[in-house]
């Protein structure tokens, strides 16, 4: 006897959480396009009158970011792009929500298109396509079969001690490396960082929900959380640090493919090992997380090679114009 329709149906519907957090997941993208592309133009500006540098920005050009307005406004979008982010992590597991943050690379080169008034080439088209379809693929399947699970005190120390290990490395290679570190230098530390910055943020939210679920007794899993909160803060800090320092020593479409790229990858790969959330999925279902991955993450660096950033002055010109009009 074959298996029950109703069983079938049941497995394949959506769970209502995860259709909630996938729309976030999609605008904090949008935002994280448009916040990048004015953040981008407020460091090449101050970067500009204060003379460039190949060692990481100075605290007195992160001093005068604050008096750009495309700068702020870029900020604030960013801001909005991280509200929408934790709220999607809130209601999905993180490996549904945050491969999605690829879609802002996409905005990305059609937002520097528009701007710029050049068309898309076939290979940027291309690009687009294979972005768009291994991320649509990778979250339709694991919004099937991805689950949150209570996070336990192992867990906890697990990502702590993982998220000190990689600060530590990164802090040792700037230090070596600060005097002729490339824009991928930067690009790769604040990708791998903030991938840290959204598990953290999972982390204390399902400690969060654990919490409300049961009746509350302050014990070592709490002072855990409160670590992972204090952690959340250090490295969000310092992820700043080397995201203006990526925009800083290149363009912008490299910074959203840092962050959608590198940034998913650590999530990820955290969420499955670490917090389990594909403990529960088919043998299949495992090998189109690592196909679709591999199409998404091989037409992001196809589009960060083919868009047409190298049109980023006629962009300037655009977003001066938007500044000058915030400054009236």
């Amino acid at each position: 006897m074959g298996p029950d329709l109703n069983d079938i149906v049941e497995q394949l519907t959506l769970d209502t959480n995860a259709a909630i957090g996938i729309p976030l997941a999609l605008l904090g993208a949008v935002a994280l396009s448009f916040g990048t592309q004015f953040q981008h133009r407020g460091v090449v500006k101050v970067e500009a009158m204060r003379g460039s540098s190949d060692s990481g920005m100075s605290l007195g050009s992160i001093g005068a970011l604050v008096t750009r307005p495309s700068w702020v406004l870029g900020t604030v979008l960013l801001a909005v792009a991280i509200a929408l982010q934790l709220t999607s992590l809130w209601f999905a597991p993180l490996i549904v929500v945050q491969p999605l943050g690829a879609v802002a690379l996409v905005i990305t080169a059609l937002l520097n298109a528009r701007l710029s008034g050049t068309k898309l080439d076939g290979a940027t088209i291309r690009a687009i396509l294979l972005c768009v379809g291994g991320v649509g693929a990778f979250v339709a399947v694991a919004a099937l079969y991805a689950t949150s699970h209570p996070v336990t005190e192992t867990q906890l120390t697990i990502v702590l001690v993982a998220l000190g290990g990689v600060l530590a490395i990164w802090g040792v290679l700037f230090a070596i490396y600060r005097k002729r570190a490339s824009p991928m230098f930067y690009i790769l530390a604040a990708g791998s960082i903030y991938g840290f910055v959204a598990t953290l943020a999972k982390v204390i939210m399902g400690r969060i929900q654990t919490l409300l679920a049961s009746e509350f007794e302050f014990g070592a899993a709490e002072w855990l959380t409160i670590g992972c909160l204090v952690g959340l803060i250090i490295a969000a800090i310092i992820g700043m640090y080397f995201v203006q320092s990526a925009h800083a020593n290149g363009p912008p479409d490299l910074v959203v493919a840092g962050l959608t790229v590198v940034d998913p990858i650590v999530a990820v790969a955290i969420g499955i090992i670490v917090l389990g959330e594909a403990q529960g999925a088919p043998l299949w279902a495992i090998i189109a997380f690592i196909l679709t991955g591999a199409v998404a993450v091989f037409g992001v660096f196809q589009l960060a090679k083919h868009h047409p950033h190298m049109q980023e002055d006629a962009v300037a010109e655009k977003v001066d114009e938007i500044e000058e009009r915030l400054q009236r």
